[in-house]
């Protein structure tokens, strides 16, 4: 599609003289800025910080949409997301879901069970990184009746992406109150300098159910869409090894397959 210069224009006279913007008014231009640029169907902005519930800070779903793009996501599946797990990387950039995903991932159960339920064609993140181990993350998702984005418009997103970082850095800085906010609510404390992190209710979760270190990070990444070649890469340990962790994780939890393990992950999530 051509540059919408009018929409463009007017999503940064917006911005003019404002040294801050509420989360909507911010997300709202970021929006009219994107859309002058290429075609999708939804916006939304999580910010993420180590393991915690990403919060969520703009979005345009609905409401039936936003049960399955936010709800749902906070309550377990965005440990499983390659978004997810790309922000806790602090990698910055302009990324395709589809290059981040794990070598199984279009056939996992994560991916079966909730992923499939956004009925999206594509999804194109803008990694941003602020202060206090924030990033946020930016996305456009294209529905398939839609399509994938053309290569095109890829790279016109890519080369918008100093500014956006710039805007979206100035406009959403200061979010760690925010997530220390959301740990007091759930009765859990941000650690201080020099003491040993909280439990995060993901690694609650292998606690609870007396798993391993080892065997906790192998079922993780297989929940993530990984193949066994890919975690023995990943762990530097051998294919075979992966495969016996794998068989004795299944026989301690007392299931025998990837639809129990995720059933099991998720109703155990705090």
């Amino acid at each position: 599609m051509s540059t919408d210069l009018e929409a463009l224009f007017g999503a940064f006279n917006a911005t003019i003289g404002k040294p801050a913007m509420a989360d909507v008014e911010f997300g709202d231009t970021l929006r009219q800025m994107m859309g002058s640029l290429v075609r999708f169907d939804y916006v939304v902005v999580f910010a993420y910080r180590g393991k915690e519930r990403p919060i969520d800070l703009y979005n345009t779903f609905d409401t039936q949409e936003h049960v399955v793009f936010v709800t749902l996501y906070q309550a377990g599946p965005y440990l499983l997301d390659p978004f997810y797990h790309t922000a806790r990387e602090r990698r910055e950039g302009v990324l395709r879901m589809r290059e981040l995903a794990p070598d199984r991932f279009y056939s996992s159960e994560y991916y079966r069970t909730y992923y499939v339920q956004t009925g999206l064609a594509e999804e194109i993140g803008f990694f941003v990184n602020a202060d206090d181990d924030i990033t946020i993350v930016l996305s456009l998702m294209r529905r398939e009746e839609t399509g994938v984005f053309p290569p095109r418009e890829f790279e016109t997103l890519k080369k918008a992406r100093p500014l956006v970082a710039s805007m979206v850095r100035h406009y959403w800085a200061g979010l760690a109150p925010r997530f220390d906010a959301q740990l007091a609510k759930r009765g859990k404390r941000r650690r201080k300098r020099g003491q040993s992190e909280h439990i995060s209710p993901a690694d609650a979760v292998w606690g609870d159910l007396n798993l391993t270190s080892r065997e906790a990070s192998i079922v993780e990444l297989v929940l993530q869409g990984h193949s066994s070649e890919s975690i023995g890469l990943k762990l530097n340990i051998s294919t075979g090894t992966v495969k016996v962790h794998r068989r004795n994780v299944y026989r301690k939890l007392g299931i025998s397959s990837q639809t129990q393990l995720l059933s099991l992950y998720l109703s155990n999530f705090g």
